[in-house]
């Protein structure tokens, strides 16, 4: 027998408070089963709702922060980030904009196994995905110009992507060496057979000195 989803007698945009939410998503995101196949779901676009994701990765609703964990979790289930660059709170029936100031995860711990081309880079975030940087799972390194410095992103799943919190990418960059890449000296991290610029050799003696 298909189980049915029926959400119809109520919706996100009118929800007043996080737990009208939770009641909502939790029907929809199979609690505790992972994340919700949000991209196979297609509901129409049904506005935005007041919550955003803040940069060091707190989670607001109607101006008040989440404080707890396993609400974040069923609320981040069903993110999906789309062509347009936004990204939505997804049911099968709904979807709504919400807001994200850098990235919606925090990737808060790494482990790393293996050497050379063996290595593996894992990443915990901070709603407890764990991903291995790799084929589906790259990592990149965006120049940070206020304070020119570097900011690491590991794609988590789709479009969704978790900022290395500023800790953890200083034990990354431990694990950078010169590789060349292109005929160009880079420095670069290894993971799963694929090969990450973080920047020119150069650049990197150049602070160093």
């Amino acid at each position: 027998m298909t189980e049915r989803i029926d959400l119809r007698e109520e919706s996100l945009t009118a929800a007043t408070e996080a737990r009208g939410l939770e009641a909502l998503i939790s029907r929809a995101a199979r609690a505790g089963k992972g994340p919700a196949p949000v991209e196979r779901w297609n509901p129409a676009f049904c506005g935005d709702l007041d919550m955003e994701i803040r940069q060091d990765g707190t989670w607001f609703y109607l101006g008040t922060p989440i404080g707890r964990m396993p609400l974040v979790q069923l609320f981040s289930s069903v993110l999906r980030k789309d062509e347009d660059g936004r990204t939505y709170l997804v049911t099968p029936v709904e979807r709504v904009g919400i807001r994200v100031v850098d990235a919606p995860f925090i990737a808060v711990e790494m482990d790393v196994s293996g050497s050379g081309n063996g290595q593996i880079i894992t990443f915990r975030t901070n709603v407890g995905d764990v991903v291995e940087a790799g084929p589906g799972h790259p990592l990149r390194f965006v120049d940070e110009d206020a304070t020119g410095g570097l900011k690491p992103y590991v794609l988590v799943r789709g479009r969704l992507e978790a900022l290395v919190a500023r800790p953890v990418m200083y034990e990354l960059v431990e694990h950078g060496e010169e590789i060349e890449i292109d005929g160009r000296r880079m420095f670069a991290v290894r993971s799963k057979g694929e090969v990450y610029p973080i920047m020119p050799a150069e650049n990197l003696n150049r602070l160093s000195a």
